[in-house]
């Protein structure tokens, strides 16, 4: 019997066994545990999955196999990037478990079938083997430093931005004692206020209204190599908090306020991060000033008059960024943040001063002294920039002593190397006249 010939009579004749795993119970998807699997704990909604399959029709003919083709294969669970059979069969499964998986077409392809090799209103026969799953990784560059497991999943598909009112409950827990269980209100960006790390932050941004997840947070978005004295958290910690998000409200987008409302807004959160910045809060003070240039950046629809005191609004942001890219320690950031006031004043002595001192961090000494120099040269009276001169010249000398150093070693093995080759070959030339003279002695 070929493929299209099986058809929903025949199908319903063969018997078919297992357990009914759909919520509806209506039969869709049996499962049959062919193997065991290890362990207690089972793939969450989002975790990554990686098995191998084979699957069938209902007559066995094969119409695919992961196996053949030597390569596991991989998903998020839940994300509807797979069949709804395989969302909820792979859910049930353990480690190492083998288990047969028989779905019915509206758990699979439908009434459509998969051209060429799945007719339509074709039942399916899956064997599949559960290798691994991890949780997901949701920060931008996936270095593995938050990772979600979600227990319950929210509704609908917007999340929390930069400044939504949230509401939710969370608990804290480190080597498996809870330190933090709270139900808070605050507005995202002031997290730090409360005590919360800046991978909380992260995490709720990440979530949909009422959605539960556990996340394991590194100490790069933790509490870092310090710790908390307070929750008595060494430093290097990894972090666990189960988020509830229960409600949330999102802060206007750019695209959504008009110029007066961004100017408006803007001097509100200039004081805002100003603040934060004089109680040493500085990276809630930069989440303040990233919001000040995203809302007038790119604003070209400004009232008359009010071009000047967006561009103010705009320099003292990035020379407020820098400061506390600085005191951050992220050298990188505060150079970027002061080449981007010096587009909108080119002879701004903040800007000078802090790329000065941020090109001295990233010990590029040279380009360093050429911004105290120029700092100098416009503002002769500036007496820090004077001693920052000479401490990029004591950089640049000595890394030039190094350097002599280290090449006059370099050249001195070359010679070496090249007296020692020459004495070789000098051997080699002697020995082989050596042997010719006794040669002709003989």
């Amino acid at each position: 019997m070929t493929a299209e010939e099986v058809t929903n009579e025949e199908q319903n004749n063969i018997p078919m066994e297992g357990e009914d795993i759909t919520q509806k119970k209506d039969g869709g998807v049996l499962k049959l545990v062919k193997q065991e699997g290890t362990g207690t704990e089972l793939p969450m909604t989002g975790d990554k999955v990686f098995v191998h399959y084979v699957g069938t029709l209902l007559d066995g003919t094969p119409f695919d196999s992961s196996r053949e083709r030597g390569e596991k294969f991989s998903f998020e669970l839940g994300k509807g990037q797979v069949i709804k059979a395989w969302d909820l069969g792979v859910a049930t499964m353990k480690v190492g478990e083998i288990s047969q998986l028989i779905c019915k077409p509206e758990y699979a392809y439908g009434t459509a079938g998969s051209p060429p090799k799945i007719p339509p209103n074709a039942t399916l026969v899956f064997q599949v083997e559960l290798f691994e799953f991890r949780g997901e990784d949701i920060t931008e560059g996936e270095d593995g430093g938050i990772i979600r497991r979600i227990i319950t999943k929210g509704e609908g598909y917007t999340k929390p931005n930069e400044g939504a009112a949230v509401e939710v409950c969370l608990e804290g827990s480190c080597e498996g004692k809870v330190f933090d269980k709270r139900e808070l209100k605050f507005e995202l960006g002031d997290g730090e206020g409360l005590g919360l790390p800046s991978g909380v932050e992260k995490a709720l941004t990440a979530m949909e209204q009422g959605e539960e997840s556990l996340f394991f947070i590194k100490p790069k978005y933790g509490y870092g190599n310090t710790g908390n004295s307070k929750y008595n958290i060494p430093g290097e910690a990894t972090l666990q908090y189960k988020l509830k998000l229960t409600t949330f409200e999102k802060a206007k987008e750019s695209w959504e306020m008009n110029s007066a409302e961004k100017l408006e807004q803007s001097i509100i959160v200039k004081e805002k991060g100003t603040q934060y910045f004089k109680e040493g809060k500085y990276r809630q003070a930069s989440v303040q000033y990233k919001r000040i240039v995203s809302w007038l950046e790119n604003e070209s629809s400004l009232p008359e008059g009010e071009e000047q005191k967006a561009q103010a609004l705009r320099l003292a942001a990035h020379l407020n960024l820098a400061m506390c890219f600085l005191k951050l320690q992220e050298p990188s950031s505060t150079f970027n943040n002061c080449d981007k006031a010096l587009e909108l004043d080119e002879t701004n002595e903040k800007a000078l001063f802090r790329r000065g001192e941020a090109l001295f961090a990233m010990k590029e000494f040279d380009r360093a002294r050429a911004d105290f120099q120029r700092v100098i040269q416009l503002y002769p009276s500036n007496k820090a920039a004077k001693s920052q001169v000479a401490l990029c010249q004591k950089q640049v000398k000595e890394q030039h002593e190094k350097d002599k150093r280290l090449y006059a070693n370099m050249f001195q093995k070359f010679a070496e190397r090249d007296a020692k080759e020459e004495a070789d070959k000098g051997m080699e030339n002697g020995g082989g006249m050596e042997v010719e003279e006794s040669g002709g002695q003989e």
